[in-house]
């Protein structure tokens, strides 16, 4: 049964990657130009997407900060998807926009549903406030209903105008969540853990079944392939923190994805200040570690960094637990062979204990980033979905108690 599914899914896909190629729009009524929109081709865009990345640097106006170096594929960031696509805008011989998407089950509102991720959404600059971008992301959409998602989601910036314009003004998607992006640098000096607390790792097939039986229940988008990102060559492993006196009933743990395998980032541009905070940094670092306190390491060469995911702790005491565990990381991300990873980043969401776990998971405000926006968006004409859903955001942005946010690392 399983392998017929399978077939009529892989011939789905076909169908849709045929017909993708004749897929035509047109932006202004006075330009004559069409934009095709077609599936990427390694072979003949590979050259040409480099120079698309390359001029969509992420950053604010012409302050611009980060540059992802995709180590030559392009497609790096979704590859370990279960269904991932990656659509490009061409016009005429030349490629002027692209958008990624990928398709995963995961538990939505206590039910189990499919979800389409929209990523990397990017335009040529002198290309943009044409249209280009809603073809794109309305071609995706499609690619999704295609693969039977039930909801499309994307995450941007509360202060990424054009972006919150196109998505939330335009094309009907609706804010849910509003995590914060944590950054820690990584100090080669080891730090020290607390003599109390022992931290064990788990076998994949335990680490499942403690997300499943612990967390699943409490979060929003928990992947029920869970297994597969567990068992992800990029997935370090999971270790759980407890306290050595049995009678202490708390315990934390957490995930590692090795993020530096996929890709690259680095500073191009950045302030005055931060390269002269840089710079001291590094000189006063071996005297910062005496205090406890790490030195800033230089990001404007490419780095990598580890990213932690499933972070969950129960009890009354498992703040410090879920702080030594992030000591924990930070030494393994210190003692790595290959010397990319730099920092260390988790997203957490807020309600929920969320505000707790942002004062204890280290991190420094100047990297991290508390305006990350998620929206969501009902793909299927379910004009009662769509009301439950407006409901259900209204009243999660609002609550204090609201069920907590997994990040599932293959997003990143």
């Amino acid at each position: 049964m399983s392998s017929k599914l399978e077939e009529t899914g892989r011939e789905s896909k076909r169908r849709w990657e045929r017909e993708s190629d004749k897929m035509v729009g047109q932006w202004e009524k006075e330009n004559e130009e069409e934009v095709v929109i077609r599936c990427y081709d390694d072979r003949r865009d590979r050259t040409q997407m480099e120079c698309v990345e390359k001029s969509c640097e992420i950053g604010h106006d012409h302050q611009t900060f980060l540059f992802t170096d995709t180590l030559g594929d392009p497609i790096c960031r979704i590859r370990n998807c279960p269904l991932f696509t990656m659509l490009v805008a061409e016009v005429g011989n030349k490629l002027v926009g692209s958008i990624q998407g990928s398709v995963k089950p995961v538990e939505f509102r206590d039910k189990s549903v499919k979800v389409g991720y929209v990523l990397g959404l990017r335009v040529v600059p002198s290309y943009r406030r044409r249209g280009i971008g809603s073809i794109l992301v309305t071609k995706l959409e499609e690619w999704f209903v295609a693969h039977n998602a039930d909801y499309a989601y994307m995450a941007t910036q509360k202060d990424n105008e054009a972006s919150l314009e196109l998505f939330v003004g335009r094309l009907g998607y609706v804010v849910f969540r509003n995590p914060a992006i944590l950054v820690n640098p990584v100090n080669p000096v080891g730090l020290k853990l607390p003599s109390d607390i022992g931290i064990r790792k788990l076998k994949v097939q335990e680490a499942a079944s403690w997300y499943r039986r612990h967390a699943a229940s409490t979060t929003e988008f928990f992947p029920n392939d869970i297994e597969n990102i567990l068992r992800n060559k990029l997935s370090i492993g999971t270790w759980v923190a407890y306290y050595n006196d049995d009678n202490i009933r708390s315990w934390a743990m957490l995930s590692v994805w090795d993020s530096s395998k996929v890709f690259k980032l680095r500073i191009e541009k950045a302030p005055l200040s931060y390269l002269l905070l840089t710079k001291v940094s590094n000189f006063l670092g071996r005297f910062l570690s005496l205090f406890g306190l790490t030195a800033l390491p230089n990001l404007f060469t490419p780095f990598g960094f580890y990213f932690l995911y499933g972070v969950h702790g129960e009890g009354p005491l498992c703040e410090k637990l879920i702080r030594a565990l992030c000591k924990h990381v930070h030494n393994m991300a210190a003692l790595d062979d290959s010397g990319t990873c730099k920092v260390v980043v988790v997203e957490v969401d807020g309600g929920s204990g969320g505000d707790d776990l942002r004062e204890c998971i280290p991190h420094w405000k100047m990297l991290s980033c508390d305006d990350d926006t998620w929206c969501i968006k009902p793909l299927k004409c379910n004009e009662k979905m769509t009301t439950s859903l407006s409901e259900f955001t209204k009243k999660s942005l609002r609550s204090k108690s609201r069920s907590s946010l997994f990040v599932d690392p293959r997003d990143v």
